[in-house]
C-alpha cells in the first residue's frame, strides 16, 4: 500500500491509500477520487516529506481492498454522491441550533429538553469537552448550498 497526501481545488487535504502509483493515477485520470468535505473530483497528490524505509516489508493488500472486476474501489474516499445524499438526509432530518449546539446538547443529554436530532456550530475545545461528558458528537462538513438550511 502506497499513502498519498491529496488535496482538491478548493484547497482541501486529506489522504489516500492506493495500492501503487499506477492505481492512484488510474483512479485521479478516471475522476474515481473526490474530496471528502466538498465533492470536487479535482484530485492532485502533495508534496510530501520523503519515506524512510526501514527494510520492513510492506504488509499484504486484502482482499477487500482489491478493486472488484468491472467495479474499481475507491481507497481515497467516499463517493461523492453518496456523501451529499448522507449530508443531504442529515440536514433534512435534524434541527439546526446554531452556535447553541454545545449547551443544547447537555441539555437533551442530561434530559432537560425533549430528546431530538440537533446539528449547529461548536468549537474545537467545545466538542473535546462534549466528548469528555459522554455526549455523541460528529463533526460533518456542510456543502455552502445547505449550511444554511434550517431543518
Amino acid at each position: 500500500m502506497i499513502v498519498f497526501d491529496l488535496g482538491c481545488d478548493n484547497g482541501h487535504r486529506f489522504e489516500g491509500w492506493f495500492a501503487s502509483t499506477a492505481e492512484f493515477e488510474r483512479q485521479q485520470n478516471g475522476h474515481l477520487l473526490s474530496c471528502p468535505l466538498c465533492g470536487s473530483t479535482d484530485i492532485n497528490r502533495l508534496v510530501t516529506a520523503a519515506r524512510v524505509n526501514t527494510g520492513r516489508a510492506a504488509p499484504p493488500v486484502p482482499d477487500a481492498a482489491r478493486p472488484a472486476t468491472g467495479n474499481p474501489a475507491q481507497y481515497a474516499n467516499f463517493d461523492a454522491a453518496r456523501m451529499l445524499k448522507l449530508i443531504t438526509h442529515i440536514v433534512e432530518n435534524t434541527e439546526d441550533v446554531g452556535q447553541s449546539f454545545p449547551e443544547e446538547a447537555r441539555k437533551i443529554h442530561y434530559k432537560e429538553s425533549p430528546e431530538r436530532h440537533i446539528r449547529g456550530s461548536a468549537s474545537a475545545q467545545e466538542v473535546d469537552a462534549l466528548r469528555e461528558e459522554g455526549i455523541e458528537v460528529v463533526a460533518l462538513p456542510l456543502p455552502p448550498h445547505l449550511a444554511n438550511k434550517p431543518h
